[in-house]
């Protein structure tokens, strides 16, 4: 394997796959897809490719068709030391050039915004289908290794997909994603665990927002947090303050803003199912399937069902900085364009982000370590699916929303509950919420779900726990206590 750059933070898995294509011994053309929200670090991860291997690299733009083949004609004839620009006619002579660079050796050929090229002709995909088919000369006697990069989750999403001319063509598919909440402390240098949590809720685990947008900006500690709100991302001259919007626009199949938007800001301000998001636009809950499925093929909302209730579907954000968008600074945006002193807004929003983006990050977060960063004695085995959901109990004639829930797998395909918790960020925990949790495992139990009976109650604090409920789970191994060092604890 190529050796990895040293200022590579992590990529250790990403770099492994591209430089298994980029170095494959064996004959013929192959092809790789390479996708991921902006600013993930893609481009960095291909040039770093190119320059290790003597690779070609083409940055794609928003061009004509015509345009775009010229600049890559120039490029081709640079890199080959050609002495005038190859004439490309069309794209089927244009990846066949691509294709001849890799007649001597194994070599990358990257094409970096593929987005735009098929956004100028649409038969680019079923142009390189054709290039790679099987028994064809030019892609049998080369040893080219094709990357297709894009930062357009929806359109990236579908290119490998169902009838997609390229399906079955690729031999690498690498999403590239953003860093967890622990990698995302360590690149920021963030060592106060709390501030590493606010921290991420805000601008989540995308490596460039630390270094060409907040430019190594950090968060000192607690007492500087809300300063660091203030001049980053609240700031109208920062990068930041406007990138949300961005990412909306980079999306080509948003095509109406403004329903999107509002859908967003309808989650974000805690509607996170169907019926609650059609209340808040005014519309029928019927209206609402199509925005709300672009959006999750976009990778900009998640589709979650509720784990104990088949029918209930929960929709959550998945970028922080679009959730903090949305509910904190979309309803005051005037005032943030306008203002001396965003210090007195930010004071007058922090009970809304507390509310609608730090608590739910902060759950997401929970059931994120749960299922990937805990291991089997937390729970008394290995998780195999974590979620949320709701438990009616008819005696209360009420219902329990349980935060965390952990399925585990057993050898008859079953997936017992292994655990049931409840996370509180700014609330010391007591017992309380541990006679809460008893009750609803009593409730799942009367259900006859697997495993409820013996389920451990975990409690998720941000704040701590009372010396009451520590001395409880003393020695009781059904009673799971997690803080912010165990969340942040290396694996």
């Amino acid at each position: 394997m190529l050796e990895r750059p040293a200022e590579m933070f992590d990529r250790e898995r990403e770099w492994t796959a591209l430089t298994a294509v980029a170095t494959d011994p064996r004959p013929g053309a192959l092809l790789g897809v390479v996708s991921g929200r902006r600013r993930q670090g893609k481009t960095f991860l291909l040039r770093s490719l190119c320059q290790a291997t003597g690779g070609f690299y083409f940055p794609a733009d928003e061009a004509a068709d015509r345009e775009s083949l010229n600049r890559l004609g120039v490029l081709l004839a640079e890199f080959t030391g050609a002495p005038a620009p190859l004439a490309l006619d069309g794209w089927h002579q244009a990846v066949d050039a691509l294709l001849g660079l890799g007649r001597e050796r194994r070599i990358p050929v990257v094409i970096d915004e593929f987005p735009y090229l098929v956004r100028a002709n649409s038969r680019i995909p079923s142009i390189i289908q054709n290039a790679l088919a099987p028994l064809r000369t030019e892609r049998d006697e080369s040893r080219a290794s094709l990357l297709l990069c894009g930062s357009a989750m929806s359109f990236m999403g579908r290119l490998l997909s169902g009838n997609a001319p390229l399906r079955g063509r690729a031999g690498l598919e690498l999403v590239v994603p953003t860093l967890d909440h622990q990698l995302a402390a360590e690149f920021w240098g963030i060592e106060d665990h709390a501030t590493a949590l606010m921290a991420n809720a805000v601008v989540g685990g995308t490596p460039a927002y630390r270094r060409e947008f907040a430019r190594d900006d950090t968060p000192a500690g607690p007492d500087d947090f809300d300063a660091w709100v203030v001049r980053t991302v609240l700031s109208p001259s920062s990068p930041l303050f406007r990138e949300a919007r961005y990412l909306l626009a980079d999306e080509p199949d948003l095509r109406d803003a403004g329903l999107y938007h509002s859908v967003l800001a309808a989650i974000a301000s805690g509607n996170s199912h169907r019926g609650g998001i059609a209340s808040f636009l005014g519309r029928k809950a019927g209206d609402l399937a199509h925005p709300l499925t672009v959006l999750e093929d976009c990778g900009l909302v998640t589709r979650e069902p509720d784990v104990f209730r088949d029918n209930r579907t929960a929709f959550r954000i998945a970028e922080p900085l679009v959730a903090f968008y949305h509910a904190v600074m979309r309803p005051i945006w005037s005032d943030l364009e306008h203002t001396r002193d965003a210090g007195r807004l930010w004071q007058r929003s922090r009970r809304r982000f507390t509310g609608n983006v730090l608590g739910p990050h902060f759950e997401q977060v929970c059931r994120y370590w749960s299922r990937h960063l805990a291991g089997p004695e937390v729970f008394g085995d290995y998780p195999n699916r974590v979620g949320s959901g709701t438990v009616n109990d008819p005696a209360g004639r009420t219902s329990h929303e349980v935060d965390v829930a952990v399925f585990g797998l057993d050898d008859d395909n079953r997936q017992p509950l292994l655990a049931i918790g409840e996370v509180k960020w700014g609330e010391v925990m007591g017992t309380g919420h541990l006679d809460r949790l008893r009750r609803i495992r009593t409730l799942l139990t009367a259900q006859g779900r697997p495993g409820a009976g013996t389920a451990r109650l975990a409690c998720f604090s941000g704040a701590g726990f009372t010396g009451e409920l520590r001395e409880a789970a003393t020695g009781d191994p059904g009673i799971v206590l997690i803080d912010l060092t165990m969340l942040y604890r290396p694996g």
